[in-house]
């Protein structure tokens, strides 16, 4: 029972992992060097893949934290 969750934890740590390296940055390269930053798509709500990324990241994270905690409380019994 105790290793399994270690696995759970193993899957579930690569899985956020590969998902963040997914999502593409919305900063610019150019942002860096000037200083300045583009308002016109500042307030444009996130949509489609973009969307499922961030949710999927949400649920990945709070399992991932959600099972190592578990995983804690267990093999200290």
């Amino acid at each position: 029972m105790k290793f399994i969750i270690d696995i759970f934890v193993a899957i579930v740590a690569i899985l956020l992992i590969i998902i963040v390296m997914l999502q593409g940055s919305k900063d610019d390269i150019n942002d860096a060097f000037n200083g300045g930053k583009s308002e016109l798509f500042k307030d444009q709500k996130t949509r489609g893949i973009e969307l499922f990324m961030q949710r999927t990241t949400l649920v990945l994270a709070v399992l991932f934290i959600g099972l190592v905690l578990t995983s804690v409380i267990i093999h200290n019994i």
